[in-house]
């Protein structure tokens, strides 16, 4: 049955802009133009579907998050706006009594901000004990990167009592004890050795994941790191026929092999909606934790300037690596220096005569690439992902850990747009919510929770900021053909919001509400107000 939606505001981000209606089949765009013109195309019976003078667009891509993290912070102890320690301790308590967790059970929490605790400091082991006496606690700050163990789980772990570095990462010591808090490889690897939740609770957790993107306009989502430990469970969901959304998973170059053993029909295409994209390695840690790593020192400090993940040689050992296997690669770069590193790495591989820039690498986060760097990037074939939406979420802890010069050039979105060089956004979720509006918001108005305008330079319209999240994202997957676009041939995926975002001032972008989201033709999300 072919498919007719009119009567809304419908935008292409093709040739032209706007379109009076779409006509689809088979979950496929057949046309896009003026109403008229389009209904001898169809097929009969034909299907009118009303917008009722809403906006259609094409469907968002997630161009960067943690698909089994969001699922999994369904499980855990919801730590986001706690105003201080105490209520972060009774929140831990509440979920233990609440759901009954037997003593000796693993209790995961996350979402905590050290920033924003009235404190404005990570809790310790000690004091963590107090909501958790009887199970072992891990809590993850909101940025991932760093995180606090309490006395049992230290002592289950086998934490060693020493300041020393593991991989890129510390140990925080005191009185030849460590007091609970880890931050950057340390904290991730002994993350890695907490027991896995059960397959069912898990499955449960991912369909709910699925229904929070969708729910914000999204069709494609990123696993930004599938380490062995979730081989099994994707297995699960590929067996169940659970995925509704286009999952694409990256894994460290180490961890390939066997991803790719357990999917191999995912390799080199979608196999029941899952995707392995290729590689993805970490240079550095986060602004707001002050572990990005910066070519300057952070505020108010003589020399620390954050510090590097890997080495220039395995950075390079990396890139080379996908170049020669044309497979993708993710690089998170938080800090200049990380970002100069791989650039240098970059460099480094196209000497050598490989063509990296036709695997598409991406810079992931890109917060305080310099805009000397930006021709570099060009040079080099990198796309910047943007985490804009720091600058709402985070913009005065920036204003603080790096003064109000490199605060205002974070998310350089303005530079890049006038340069030539495209760019995509993403939320990094579950560090916040798949929230596609807000971070269209954050990148035209970029504003601070305290209402500070930062760098106003930086500001992209409305429309570069929507391409960043379907045209440009869609390139980044190397999808254009199908996503991204309301063209003939590409796939009928949609979001339908509530307003037109073209047609008002970019303040008023927050007022928007997705009411409806469309996968090849067929509805996945809805709001009780749509009209679909």
């Amino acid at each position: 049955m072919d498919t007719l939606y009119h009567n809304g505001s419908i935008i292409t981000l093709d040739r032209p802009l706007r379109a009076g209606a779409v006509l689809t089949r088979d979950g496929r765009v057949v046309a896009a133009g003026p109403e008229q013109a389009l209904i001898p195309l169809a097929r009969t019976p034909l299907r009118r579907v009303d917008l009722k003078g809403c906006a259609l667009l094409p469907a968002f891509l997630d161009a960067h998050s943690h698909f089994a993290a969001a699922a999994n912070s369904f499980l855990e102890v919801p730590l986001d706006e706690c105003a201080d320690l105490e209520e972060l301790l009774e929140r831990i308590r509440d979920f233990i009594r609440d759901r009954q967790v037997p003593p000796g059970t693993w209790v995961k929490a996350g979402g905590y901000d050290h920033n924003t605790l009235a404190e404005h400091r990570h809790p310790t082991a000690r004091q963590l004990d107090r909501a958790a006496p009887d199970n072992p606690l891990v809590v993850q700050h909101a940025s991932g990167h760093m995180g606090v163990f309490n006395t049992a789980a230290l002592e289950l772990l086998d934490v060693p009592a020493r300041p020393d570095a593991i991989g890129g990462g510390l140990i925080q010591v005191e009185d030849g004890r460590p007091t609970g808090y880890l931050e950057e490889n340390a904290f991730l690897h002994y993350q890695r050795l907490l027991p896995m939740p059960g397959r069912e609770e898990f499955l449960d957790a991912f369909r709910k994941a699925q229904t929070l993107y969708a729910s914000h306009g999204i069709s494609t989502v990123q696993e930004g790191m599938l380490p062995p430990q979730l081989l099994g469970l994707y297995q699960a969901l590929l067996e169940e026929g659970s995925l509704f959304l286009d999952v694409v998973s990256y894994a460290a170059p180490a961890d390939f092999p066997a991803a790719a053993a357990a999917f191999p029909e995912s390799v080199s295409r979608y196999d029941r909606r899952f995707r392995l994209g290729g590689y993805k390695i970490f240079l550095d840690g986060s602004p707001q934790g002050r572990t990005a790593w910066l070519r300057e020192p952070y505020a108010g400090e003589d020399d620390y300037r954050g510090y590097p993940t890997l080495t220039d040689d395995q950075v390079y050992d990396a890139l080379r690596l996908a170049a020669r296997e044309k497979r993708q690669i993710l690089a998170h770069c938080n800090g200049d220096a990380a970002c100069a590193q791989l650039i240098a790495a970059a460099q480094r591989v196209i000497r050598d005569g490989l063509d990296l820039p036709a695997v598409r690498p991406v810079m992931i986060h890109a917060q305080l690439l310099g805009r000397d760097q930006i021709p570099l990037l060009k040079q080099t074939g990198i796309l910047p992902s943007f985490f804009a939406a720091h600058i709402y979420y985070w913009g005065d802890v920036h204003l603080d850990n790096l003064g109000a010069e490199r605060a205002s050039a974070i998310s350089p979105a303005g530079s890049a747009l006038a340069a030539g060089l495209p760019f995509t956004f993403h939320q990094d979720t579950p560090v916040l919510p798949p929230d596609m509006l807000r971070t269209l918001w954050c990148a035209a108005v970029r504003r601070t929770r305290a209402g500070t305008v930062l760098g106003q330079e930086e500001r992209i319209p409305v429309l570069e900021a929507l391409r960043a999240v379907t045209v440009h994202a869609a390139w980044q997957y190397g999808e254009e053909g199908g996503k991204g676009r309301i063209a003939p041939g590409g796939r009928a995926d949609f979001v339908l919001l509530s307003g037109d975002p073209l047609g008002r001032p970019p303040e008023e972008l927050e007022g928007l509400k997705v009411l409806a989201t469309v996968l090849q033709d067929r509805v996945v999300w809805r709001a009780g107000s749509s009209p679909l």
